[in-house]
C-alpha cells in the first residue's frame, strides 16, 4: 500500500500472540484448580493415614502381659481344704511401649472347658447395669476381695461376673480401686474367683475370711483341668493364658499354675 509516496506494511502477527496468551492463561487456571484439588485430597489422605497408623500402633503395642498365675484352695483348717482351686491370682503387667490401660474397661473370659464366665472389674456398672455388690472405691483391695468371694445374696452375683485387683508396683500413684489405670512399669494382682459349688462352705481362702458364705461361680478347677483365660483391654491386643492344672494338688494350699 502506498500513501503520500510512502509504503505501509500490514502486520497481523499480534493477533496470534493474544490467542496464545489466552490459551496459556486458561491452562494455568486449570492447572491451579487441579493442583488445589490434589493438595486437598492428599492432605485428607495424610490425616487419615496418620490416624490409622496411630490406632494400629496402639493396637499392636498396648497389651497386658500375664506373668504368673497362682491358685489358692479354700479351707477351714490346715488339713481341711477344697478339692478344687477357689481363687486365681494373676500377676499382670504391661508390654514395653504400651499405652496406659484402664482396668475398669478390661474384660476377662475364663473357661474350664464346660463353663465360661465373662468378668468385668468390680467398679464397672455399665455392662451388667450395676457394680459388684458391696464394692467400694475407697476401700482397700483386701476388703473388695472379701466382697468378691463372699455370698452377696444372689448366687454367683459377685464371683461369677466380676474380678478385683490389687497394685504391687505403682511408681506414679495413678492406680487406685476407684480409677485402676496401669502405666508402663506397673504391676498388679488380678483376683478371679473360681469357687465350685462343693466348696462354698469353707471359712477362708488365703488370708480372706469368708465364714462359709462363698459365691458359687459355676467353674470347677480341679486336677487335670484345662483352663483358658483371655484378657481383652479397651484397645489393644487380647492376651491369652492357657494351662492345665496338676494331676493332684496334694496337701498344697497354694498351687503354681502358670507359666
Amino acid at each position: 500500500m502506498k500513501a503520500n509516496g510512502k509504503f505501509m506494511k500490514s502486520d497481523t502477527s499480534a493477533q496470534v500472540g493474544i490467542g496464545t496468551l489466552i490459551i496459556f492463561i486458561a491452562m494455568v487456571l486449570v492447572a491451579a484448580v487441579a493442583a488445589a484439588v490434589l493438595i486437598q485430597t492428599s492432605g485428607t489422605l495424610q490425616q487419615k493415614a496418620q490416624s490409622t497408623g496411630k490406632q494400629a500402633t496402639q493396637e499392636v503395642s498396648s497389651n497386658l502381659m500375664v506373668k504368673t498365675i497362682e491358685g489358692l484352695r479354700a479351707k477351714s483348717s490346715a488339713t481341711n481344704m477344697a478339692a478344687n482351686i477357689s481363687l486365681l491370682e494373676l500377676k499382670v503387667g504391661l508390654n514395653v511401649g504400651s499405652s496406659p490401660v484402664d482396668v475398669n474397661q478390661v474384660v476377662i473370659s475364663i473357661t474350664d472347658g464346660t463353663t465360661t464366665n465373662n468378668l468385668i472389674y468390680g467398679n464397672n456398672d455399665r455392662t451388667y447395669g450395676s457394680a459388684m455388690a458391696n464394692f467400694s472405691s475407697s476401700a482397700s483391695a483386701s476388703t473388695n476381695l472379701g466382697k468378691l468371694l463372699t455370698d452377696s445374696g444372689t448366687v454367683g452375683a459377685n464371683g461369677k461376673f466380676f474380678f478385683t485387683v490389687e497394685k504391687i508396683r505403682d511408681e506414679d500413684g495413678s492406680f487406685t480401686q476407684g480409677e485402676p489405670v496401669m502405666n508402663t512399669g506397673d504391676l498388679i494382682t488380678v483376683y478371679i474367683s473360681t469357687v465350685a459349688s462343693g466348696a462354698t462352705g469353707f471359712t477362708s481362702i488365703g488370708d480372706t475370711t469368708t465364714s462359709g458364705k462363698q459365691d458359687d461361680t459355676g467353674l470347677v478347677v480341679g486336677p487335670r483341668t484345662a483352663v483358658s483365660i483371655v484378657l481383652t483391654p479397651e484397645s489393644g491386643a487380647a492376651t491369652t493364658a492357657d494351662f492345665i492344672t496338676p494331676s493332684s494338688y496334694g496337701t498344697k494350699e497354694n498351687v503354681q499354675l502358670y507359666p
